[in-house]
């Protein structure tokens, strides 16, 4: 409490030091309520069913240079046995967490475990980060993915931590079917009811638009500087 009383005061000194040497009195929110010039970030793509909303999905997920699929429960292990192959994979991580029941998962969870390194909650952060490091595949599960952009959302948990999303060379992602959203204020009303309500403890929540894309000087575009090389979504119908 004493550094957080510490940190207001220092702030607060701070603006009002800028307002003295800018000739001007302090700008008051309260005197300059927020007006929203428009209601965008509450209607955009509102009406859309969810088969219209996984089209638009795949439309901007593939323009920012994501391998999108889709598949059944049943047909899941099969895409993501295929994706090791394609990947040649040697080192997979995989998360600790009770997912891999929801999606049917849990024998090829089994089948691949003793094999495969895990991002574990009672772990040191030195030792997830190795692990991350050194893994060239990485399968892990996203909390809602987002129309509008192609973006996936991750809460940062015990099982999955915020590195695992970035540090290993391949990415997928297995995103359910009924968690596409319209936009990023749908997917953060239902991240802040889970927090009010107890069911989320996060330190962060990660948006991930497809792998790093970067420009140079010339403005020639290149994916996959840094973070992933390249990321694959998997949507699995659950509806």
């Amino acid at each position: 409490m004493e550094k957080l009383q510490m940190g207001k005061a220092n702030r607060e000194a701070f603006l009002n030091h800028l307002a003295q040497k800018s000739g001007r009195p302090r700008h008051q929110l309260k005197d300059h309520p927020f007006k929203p010039i428009n209601d965008l970030p509450h209607t955009t793509l509102a009406g859309h069913s969810q088969d219209e909303l996984l089209d638009i999905a795949e439309k901007n997920s593939t323009a920012v240079h994501v391998d999108f699929r889709t598949t059944t429960k049943d047909g899941l292990a099969d895409v993501l046995n295929q994706y090791l192959d394609a990947k040649h994979t040697q080192n997979l991580l995989l998360p600790t967490t009770d997912q891999w029941q929801h999606f049917a998962l849990a024998n090829w969870f089994n089948d691949h475990q003793s094999s495969a390194m895990l991002w574990q909650p009672d772990a040191t952060r030195a030792e997830n980060l190795d692990r991350a490091e050194k893994a060239d595949v990485a399968i892990g599960f996203a909390d809602y993915l987002l129309a509008e952009s192609g973006t996936i959302t991750v809460a940062t948990r015990p099982g999955q931590g915020r590195a695992f999303n970035f540090l290993p060379q391949h990415y997928l992602s297995i995103i359910p079917k009924s968690r596409i959203v319209a936009r990023s204020t749908q997917a953060m009303d239902h991240y802040d009811a889970d927090i009010k309500a107890g069911r989320l403890k996060t330190s962060n929540i990660n948006f991930i638009t497809g792998p790093s894309n970067s420009g140079d000087i010339e403005m020639v575009l290149v994916v996959g500087v840094h973070g992933p090389l390249d990321m694959t979504y998997v949507v699995v119908n659950d509806l």
